[in-house]
């Protein structure tokens, strides 16, 4: 779901030497949180990640101590390693951290020379017809995607791999907030909206109109998550947030 995701397979860490071992074990985990296979919440137990991937436990304790430095995963005493639930704080200050470099990410992709430009701008196009075309069909968890994929080509775009990597992160952790819900469509017709407006500021080539719209695009799907929140005090505020479209 996430553009960057890249799997492995058993065969692939079978032959490979012990030296790779431990950050083939960490994609290949990091894939499962990814993909919900291991959903916030769930302890990871190492025997049975050694016994999947046929490696020892050492590289899977190894991937899990790099897991957790990345605040995905969380070690508790006694207990074992778990998949994080991130606190509505947390989820806050990530917002306000991505927003800020969306907004980074779009003024320096509308700075670019005009080629460059013009193709980022097809690419995006061709990302938000498939977009209008998921949500025809309520189909929320390809929307998500092709969103996704629409934020990663404008930070890709300006080739600045300290900003990609942080970015990466981030997200990363807010998707963990979104696994429990990709099943409804809140926010969608809006999101779209936006995401037409930051095309048209990259197309002219309007630095400063396409930074603040990419942050004001953020920020309004963090507030439009708090008020769907509001209106269901019965559930957890991290097990619900499928209607964040940004």
């Amino acid at each position: 779901m996430l553009p960057w995701i890249n799997d492995t397979s058993p065969d692939l860490l079978a032959d490979v030497r012990d030296t790779s071992l431990a950050k083939l074990v960490r994609d290949e985990v990091l894939n499962a949180i990814l993909r919900g296979d291991l959903p916030p919440g769930q302890r990871i137990n190492e025997p049975d990640v050694a016994a999947r991937l046929r490696v020892s436990r050492v590289p899977v304790r190894e991937a899990l101590r790099e897991l957790e430095s990345t605040g995905l995963v969380a070690a508790r005493k006694h207990a074992g390693v778990f998949v994080r639930v991130l606190d509505p704080k947390e989820v806050a200050n990530l917002y306000e951290l991505r927003s800020l470099l969306d907004g980074h990410a779009g003024r320096r992709a509308a700075a670019l020379d005009r080629p460059r430009r013009d193709a980022l701008v097809k690419r995006l196009v061709t990302l938000g017809r498939e977009m209008k075309a998921n949500a025809r069909r309520r189909d929320v968890q390809a929307y998500y995607a092709a969103n996704l994929a629409f934020h990663w080509a404008i930070v890709e775009a300006t080739d600045n791999e300290p900003l990609t990597r942080t970015y990466q992160g981030i997200v990363q952790q807010l998707h963990l907030s979104r696994l429990r819900n990709l099943s409804r469509d809140v926010g969608m017709k809006v999101s779209i909206q936006e995401h037409d407006q930051i095309v048209a500021a990259l197309d002219d080539g309007d630095a400063a109109l396409c930074q603040r719209l990419q942050e004001h695009h953020v920020n309004a799907a963090h507030g439009r998550l708090l008020q769907t929140e509001g209106k269901n005090d019965g559930d957890h505020p991290i097990d619900r947030p499928g209607d964040d479209m940004s």
